[in-house]
């Protein structure tokens, strides 16, 4: 073989290595950056189709004003109503990135920590596995090590590790006197505003209004005190925890269990556009959206949760970032919501399953491989 042959066909091969796909391992990774979202007792049922009809009426679901009611959420189809539900994670979220947790399609995410209430539900999720020893909603700081804890102990995101919660109980689900983490939860006022006028209007408005709930503030504030944090501090992990959901269908109203979920979706979305603004998290920014627990699935047990309540069990996670592609297929495999921790360190990636053996594996279909 000549000289001028051999430089081509190596010239050749090495086009097709460089052109060819490859695996998005951590040294490939682009995110920088994860903001993880949980909304409180959101169904699948609900996520997935839109609007239950055996719901919108007065006797089951307390609706108040029903021709109001269908005419934002009801649709001739399980694809028409979850869009207009949430017309951003559906438009968005699910085409761009990967959703689980569609039971009828065969994709199932199960807890594991057989309570299927709050607290138990936000340990595993955070912590990686369930904790049976976790029985109550109390406000007991959690002996677990959350990923956001474990990374706050790491110099690259030491300080830059943030949590906002509708939820009083998070600064003890969090540890946060233990971790250091910063926990915005409850009514605390907020406190990190880029325009101080504004920071104190809204803390006036909080202060104001009737509190519907002693234990939880209304999503508004958790919603905008996280933007506001992301925009002047630009933390590199960003937990936000909604909670309206759950309390609303707790109340038997799901007139405002719909509205709530749908004011979700465009907090979710004010979110992910101002990053899509911010050279510190464009492009390089994974966002992770997740459920604490299931919920019933008839007149009376959507209302509620737990071990007695059938179906409590089951959730569902979204991830949308620059390492994870849409799935040409839906998912099958069995998923569990202690996955949820180890994927948020995998967007990173760093490999929260070694710091303990009972931390569930990343979400193998979120990134190409594992770190």
């Amino acid at each position: 073989m000549t000289k001028t042959k051999t430089l081509s066909l190596l010239l050749i091969a090495s086009l097709i290595i460089t052109c060819s796909p490859r695996p998005a391992n951590a040294a490939d990774r682009r995110t920088e950056n994860v903001v993880l979202i949980s909304i409180d007792g959101l169904r699948w049922q609900d996520l997935f189709s839109g609007a239950d009809a055996r719901l919108m009426n007065r006797d089951d679901g307390g609706v108040r004003e029903l021709d109001p009611l269908r005419q934002r959420f009801d649709a001739s189809t399980p694809e028409a109503r979850r869009a207009r539900l949430m017309p951003f994670f559906w438009s968005v979220i699910a085409k761009q990135g990967q959703v689980y947790g569609d039971v009828n399609a065969g994709s199932v995410v199960r807890v594991t920590n057989g309570r299927y209430f709050s607290y138990p539900g936000y340990s595993e999720l955070l912590c990686g596995f369930g904790d049976e020893t976790i029985d109550s909603n109390a406000k007991r700081p959690n002996k677990n090590v959350s990923v956001l804890e474990w990374l706050n102990g790491k110099p690259a995101y030491r300080d830059r590790i943030a949590a906002f919660g509708s939820w009083d109980v998070f600064p003890f689900i969090l540890n946060q006197q233990r971790s250091g983490i910063y926990v915005n939860a409850g009514w605390q006022d907020l406190d990190v505003f880029g325009n101080e006028r504004e920071l104190a209007q809204w803390n006036l408005l909080s202060n104001s209004l009737p509190r519907y709930w002693s234990a939880v503030r209304y999503d508004a504030f958790t919603a905008r005190g996280a933007l506001e944090y992301l925009k002047v501090k630009q933390p590199r992990v960003l937990y936000v925890a909604l909670g309206e959901t759950d309390d609303w269908a707790h109340d038997g109203r799901y007139d405002q269990y719909l509205d709530a979920a749908l004011r979700t979706d465009q907090a979710i979305e004010q979110l992910w556009n101002t990053c899509q603004q911010i050279d510190q998290y464009r492009d390089k920014t994974t966002f992770i959206i997740t459920t604490d627990h299931g919920r019933g699935d008839d007149r009376v047990g959507w209302k509620s949760h737990g071990a007695s309540i059938p179906g409590s069990e089951f959730i569902w996670i979204a991830v949308l970032g620059p390492d994870t592609r849409p799935l040409s297929k839906p998912s099958t495999a069995e998923l569990t919501q202690a996955q949820v921790a180890a994927t948020v360190a995998a967007a990173l990636g760093e490999d929260f399953t070694a710091s303990d053996n009972r931390i569930a594996k990343p979400l193998a279909e979120a990134f190409d491989v594992s770190p």
